[in-house]
């Protein structure tokens, strides 16, 4: 199901966002919603990679560099 957010946002924007939705083929609701989702996406990963920073500062957590990744897996050459 759908919901409908409605927002105001200056006629310079709105042309903006007009012409960027027509270059890539979309209506502008359409395109507001794919940047919307591509943002919250961002976000989430943002807030993922924050959290696994904090298990490795507080030593929860182990980084392993490429060569050490490879002889585990069995995988050097």
């Amino acid at each position: 199901m759908s919901k409908r957010v409605a927002i105001e946002i200056p006629e310079a924007m709105y042309g903006l966002l007009s012409r960027y939705a027509d270059i890539h083929g979309f209506d502008t609701d359409a395109y507001v919603a794919q940047v919307l989702h591509r943002h919250l996406e961002d976000l989430h990963d943002i807030a993922a990679a924050d959290r696994a920073m904090e298990e490795i500062r507080n030593g929860n957590s182990s980084t392993y560099t490429m060569e050490q990744l490879e002889r585990e897996v069995g995988l050097e050459n």
